[in-house]
């Protein structure tokens, strides 16, 4: 068995006995006809892990907090699909170019107050970022939640994410990214 396998096998069990705010029950998984469609409307493809997620363990309600969103249909909980937000987010970004979201960047999970985790889809470890818009800049609203989709994973199931352990001294990194990719996107 795979490393990520043994990690989708974890993430599976723990997404059968607990359920995030909000959800009364795991979503059965998308199947590949509904991944195909979600990335068709994104314009780019799913990182594997992330993908995996979709297909093999629910369409969201399983994750830290409020769980990861359903990829393309509303959920249960009242939260839009991954999808829809991604593109809400996208032509707001164009409508207000003060705030522009970044190309490949999906909004995966809801922390309530306007914050999102997010999926860096064009990074090789599949970047967790996250989107925290509520001090008022755009140039400080980004941070790097975990190098990699399988670190975010393994810290909401070993209970070591920052949302567990947040101290007075706790500092998120920057994303630093974040001007040279809304950049990219407005030169293209």
């Amino acid at each position: 068995m795979t490393e990520n396998e043994q990690l989708l096998a974890r993430v599976t069990a723990k997404a059968h006995n607990t359920r995030p705010w909000g959800w009364t029950s795991l979503p059965e998984p998308v199947d590949a006809a509904t991944l195909a469609r979600a990335e068709a409307a994104l314009g780019f493809v799913l990182p594997p892990l992330l993908a995996d997620l979709y297909l093999h363990v629910g369409d969201g309600g399983f994750g830290p907090e409020y769980g990861l969103l359903p990829l393309l249909d509303s959920p249960p909980a009242g939260e839009p699909a991954a999808v829809v937000q991604y593109l809400a987010n996208r032509e707001s970004g164009r409508r207000d170019p003060d705030w522009p979201w970044p190309e490949g960047v999906l909004p995966i999970s809801h922390w309530g107050c306007a914050m999102y985790a997010c999926v860096d889809c064009r990074s090789p470890k599949a970047t967790v970022l996250l989107f925290e818009p509520n001090p008022g800049d755009p140039d400080r609203a980004w941070f790097v939640d975990t190098p990699g989709l399988a670190d975010w994973l393994r810290a909401w199931l070993e209970g070591t994410g920052w949302y567990d352990e947040m101290d007075d001294d706790f500092q998120m990194a920057p994303w630093t990214d974040f001007r040279i990719r809304t950049t990219e996107a407005r030169a293209s």
